[in-house]
């Protein structure tokens, strides 16, 4: 059987199952991913090239409080040309910093917020085909404000930073309604409706493995 067949993966369920490649070229160096070119062996149906962004992966933080609202961010965002509204998140960018600090880091950063309670809500690769950047998008919940004399100073657009508390139940609706946008925002508002419908029973730990993240995932 040969190696395209995804012989051995369980129906439904991901799995990492690197192909060999070739070799790579460094297309373009940026600030804050890279461009890369891979020569991929597809074994029966032969080498394939392709080139993608290397992103170091990223974070978001879906903030409800205890009266099951919301957090949402309005930010610009330059490559649509678009105002959004958005869950705290940001990148991986400190070398082997735990997943949740990075987090944590950001929700203080963005909304000058702490939690107290934390849980892994939903994983996803904001675009495989083109991107190996993954999320992982916590639940964070018994927050409490960043004393003032220790809040972040907002800097670029983050200085421009607005918030609001909506109800989980009318965020969703703006999901489906077509006017949220962000892709962290539409998948953790998503994800948390549906777990909270479900008692909250899908969460998982925040130190469970994530295969996805660079550094893990195989070269």
């Amino acid at each position: 059987m040969s190696r395209g067949t995804g012989a051995g993966l369980e129906p439904g369920r991901d799995a990492v199952a690197p192909r060999p490649v070739v070799s790579r070229t460094a297309v373009h160096a940026g600030r804050i991913f890279d461009v890369v070119r891979d020569d991929v062996d597809l074994g029966d149906a032969g080498v394939v090239t392709r080139e993608y962004l290397d992103h170091p992966g990223a974070v978001a933080v879906v903030v409800l409080d205890d009266q099951d609202r919301v957090l949402l961010l309005r930010q610009y965002r330059h490559p649509v040309r678009a105002m959004m509204w958005e869950v705290p998140a940001g990148l991986l960018d400190v070398p082997d910093e735990p997943a949740v600090d990075a987090a944590a880091r950001e929700l203080a950063e963005e909304a000058d917020l702490r939690a107290r309670r934390w849980d892994v809500l939903v994983d996803y690769a904001t675009t495989p085909g083109a991107s190996n950047e993954s999320v992982r998008i916590f639940l964070a919940r018994d927050v409490a404000q960043v004393p003032a004399a220790e809040r972040h100073e907002r800097t670029g657009e983050e200085a421009e930073i607005a918030t609001r508390w909506v109800p989980l139940a009318d965020a969703v609706d703006r999901v489906l309604s077509g006017d949220l946008h962000n892709p962290s925002a539409v998948v953790g508002i998503l994800a948390a409706a549906a777990s909270r419908a479900d008692g909250w029973s899908s969460l998982r730990p925040v130190d469970v493995e994530w295969p996805y993240r660079r550094g893990v995932l195989p070269d």
